[in-house]
């Protein structure tokens, strides 16, 4: 291999506007979490690909010669980033003993990491032994991204490993980040893991995973913003199974979400240009009250995010669900000068409720490579037992 050992991270995701309504070709703003996957490879000497997955209790190896007879006689046949290899994708089944319905989060993350891995060393002609260890400060099944992120964090650290892009740190650098002919081709490879994962992704959890900041998706294109504020959140998950049940909605509910997702997105445009001020945060506000009022017409709310709604506002903070709704997690926003004694009582009274509850931020940069020595000391702690 070409490095002894990388460190990458990626963020998590929320949907800030825009969620059910961009099915029907609306504008939705994806956003960033300031929570973050982190993954460490490591090149051994064991003639073994090991992978650690401690979040949900996933500890496995294979014997290299065993994977390599899963390759093909001619490795160039595998490495095409732009299509899924189903021969392959069957071949791993087998091997982890998948059937074709099984979906469960631990086989799809073993089968994406081996698809990845395969893919990648293929047409090297060696298949090197190696280990991985993913830790993650994002719950799995929460519709924040976790996947995305995890799948990221492979492709970026196999293509490093391969030689495939450069490893960017300098001695002096605690992170860095590549450039955007790299960073096209760790996405690319996270939308097939992705693909693993899930079946038929949109591709925006894993261009949030890789770019970070917030992401424009309209009618299947992925446009990054340019610049972005850092805003303040609390992010709450209420631990009810979200649902992907959507009814027949009126076009001028659509149309009304729609004009949020492109109103905030303004909004923030300003925000970045000029110093925010509280009229700004005024808006926000308003977006969210509006949005997610309307996602209760749509027959997506749910009474433990009408509960989230009701506890935070009697705070004096406004709160949307994100993603799915029908349960799953939902979105705070805080001014600057919330006091952090309103923030620590709300997120007491969250978890009074049943809710588990976080205050991070949105924008936060996309995948990273980490110095070892400034890695940060949680993860690596978690990560040195395995």
């Amino acid at each position: 291999m070409h490095i002894k050992e990388c460190i990458m991270s990626a963020p998590g995701k929320a949907i800030l506007h825009g969620e059910h309504a961009v099915v029907h070709g609306n504008v939705a703003l994806a956003v960033s979490l300031n929570l973050r996957t982190y993954l460490r490879l490591q090149a051994t000497s064991t003639s073994k690909v090991c992978i650690n997955l401690p979040n949900i209790n996933t500890f496995l190896s294979w014997d290299v010669t065993k994977l390599k007879q899963l390759l093909p006689d001619s490795g160039a046949e595998l490495g095409n980033v732009n299509e899924l290899d189903a021969e392959l994708v069957r071949r791993l089944r087998d091997l982890v003993g998948v059937s074709n319905g099984t979906l469960d989060t631990r086989s799809m993350a073993i089968l994406a990491f081996l698809y990845i891995y395969l893919s990648v060393f293929a047409g090297s002609g060696e298949l090197p032994s190696l280990t991985v260890s993913v830790w993650s400060e994002l719950p799995t099944g929460a519709g924040l991204g976790s996947s995305a992120a995890y799948s990221v964090c492979l492709a970026a650290a196999l293509l490093s490993a391969s030689g495939t892009i450069p490893s960017l740190l300098s001695d002096q650098e605690s992170t860095a980040r590549w450039g955007e002919v790299e960073m096209e081709l760790i996405n690319r490879w996270a939308f097939q893991g992705e693909r693993i994962i899930h079946g038929n992704p949109s591709g925006v959890d894993n261009a949030v995973g890789t770019w970070g900041g917030i992401l424009r998706y309209h009618s299947g294109k992925i446009t990054p913003l340019n610049r972005v504020p850092m805003l303040r959140i609390l992010l709450t998950n209420t631990k009810v199974p979200r649902s992907t049940k959507f009814p027949s909605i009126i076009n001028p509910v659509l149309e009304s979400v729609n004009a949020v997702s492109c109103t905030c997105e303004q909004t923030l445009s300003e925000m970045t240009n000029d110093t925010p001020t509280p009229e700004h945060y005024n808006i926000l506000e308003e977006l969210i009250d509006i949005n997610q009022h309307h996602l209760n017409v749509m027959g997506v709310g749910h009474p433990a995010l009408d509960t989230l709604c009701r506890v935070t506002l009697a705070r004096g903070l406004h709160s949307k669900l994100t993603g799915a709704g029908g349960g799953g997690c939902g979105i705070t926003l805080l001014r600057p000068e919330t006091e952090c004694s309103v923030i620590q009582n709300t997120i007491q009274d969250l978890r009074d409720c049943g809710y588990d509850c976080w205050e991070t931020s949105v924008g936060a940069e996309g995948v990273q490579q980490h110095s070892p020595l400034a890695f940060k000391e949680e993860a690596l702690e978690v990560l040195a037992r395995y």
